[in-house]
C-alpha cells in the first residue's frame, strides 16, 4: 500500500480506536493545548480577545506582542520552577508523576490588570540554578 495522507489517517484512527494508551495520550495533549489557549485568552484580553483590525501591520504587531508575552511567561515560570526544585526539601516531596506533570505554561499567578514598576537597573529576584 503506497503512503498517502489518507492511508496515514486511516491507520492512525484505527490505532486510536483499539489503543487505550494512545487515546489517553491524545486526551492529555488536548488538555495541554486547551490550557494554553486559555492562557492566551487571559493575557490577550484587549478588544474581546480578538484582533479587531483589518490592517495587516496591526494584526502582525498584535500576534508578535502575544508571542513575546507567551515566551516571557514561560521563561519566568521555568526559572521559578527551577528555583523551587533546587531546594532539596521541595524536590524530595515530588513523585515521578508530579515531575512529569510540571509545565511552565501556568498562568494563575499572573495579574494582567495590576500596576508594575519596571526598574531596568535591577534584576528579578530569581536565582540561577547551578547545573
Amino acid at each position: 500500500m503506497p503512503f498517502t495522507i489518507k492511508n496515514f489517517w486511516a491507520i492512525y484512527l484505527q490505532s486510536a480506536v483499539y489503543s487505550i494508551e494512545l487515546r489517553r495520550e491524545i486526551n492529555e495533549g488536548l488538555n495541554v493545548v486547551e490550557n494554553w489557549n486559555s492562557a492566551n485568552s487571559f493575557i490577550f484580553y484587549r478588544k474581546s480577545r480578538e484582533i479587531a483590525t483589518n490592517r495587516l501591520s496591526d494584526q502582525e504587531l498584535a500576534v508578535l506582542s502575544l508571542h513575546i508575552l507567551q515566551i516571557s511567561l514561560v521563561y519566568i515560570n521555568t526559572l521559578m520552577i527551577q528555583q523551587v526544585l533546587s531546594q532539596p526539601e521541595w524536590k524530595s516531596l515530588m513523585k515521578p508523576e508530579d515531575l512529569r506533570a510540571l509545565s511552565p505554561s501556568i498562568w494563575g499567578h499572573v495579574n494582567p490588570y495590576g500596576i508594575f514598576k519596571l526598574d531596568m537597573t535591577k534584576r528579578l529576584l530569581i536565582e540561577t540554578v547551578a547545573a
